[in-house]
């Protein structure tokens, strides 16, 4: 839950970044009112504002790296605008909301189409591989720099992960979640631009080996 300071904060930014492309603070701000009921809804643990608080400010410190961030920012606050942890396709119904809102705001085509790739994209199925651009490198670098969060905060998110799978039952939740971390410890790289690397694969890669070890302990899930 974010403070009524950070929501006001997020409000501001969210008119500003739709300012760039001349849509009118009247005409953003319902937008902004429909994703932010959804990302506050009661069953998102993790996968909420402060979630993209803190996409943001990591890509904040990353976007150096591209021409034009509004893109990137626009993928942010939607790529999880749709998000049910018992569905498979988020990331698409998420970047068709994208189109469904922004699109009658009076957004390009061009960049409705951009923003709509980078929503896919975190989807995270080609983890292995680079990335094809370098916003798709920020993007995918905000999303997951929870991985090299200090340990205090990793735990709270591993334990908000758990939370919003509470329908799974406790075997089957540690196992499905080790596959994921055991795959997560298997690529050659978690994060794909240098600042994110350097800074945040060696906290990242001890996070996920001890939340490993927590699950084959029998320890509870964070």
């Amino acid at each position: 839950m974010v403070s009524p300071e950070r929501h006001a904060a997020l409000q501001q930014a969210w008119a500003r970044l739709l300012d760039g492309y001349r849509v009118t603070a009247a005409a953003a701000y319902p937008v902004f009112d429909l994703l932010a009921s959804a990302y506050s809804a009661p069953d998102r643990h993790y996968h909420n504002l402060e979630h993209l608080a803190e996409m943001f400010r990591v890509a904040a410190r990353l976007t150096a790296i591209t021409d034009d961030p509004a893109p990137v920012q626009l993928a942010i606050w939607f790529h999880d605008a749709v998000y049910d942890p018992r569905a498979a396709d988020n990331e698409e119904r998420s970047a068709e909301l994208a189109a469904t809102l922004l699109g009658p705001l009076g957004v390009p085509r061009d960049a409705l189409d951009r923003v709509g790739r980078l929503i896919r994209a975190t989807a995270h199925l080609t983890d292995d591989r680079p990335p094809p651009d370098r916003d798709t490198m920020i993007l995918l670098d905000a999303d997951l720099a929870i991985l090299g969060a200090a340990p205090e905060r990793y735990a709270r998110y591993a334990g908000a992960i758990r939370a919003e799978y509470a329908w799974v039952p406790e075997a089957e939740y540690r196992a499905g979640r080790a596959a994921v971390l055991k795959r997560f410890l298997a690529r050659p790289r978690l994060f794909w631009t240098d600042l994110a690397h350097q800074e945040g694969d060696v906290p990242a890669r001890a996070n996920l080996t001890a939340e490993l070890a927590g699950l084959r302990g029998g320890e509870p899930a964070a």
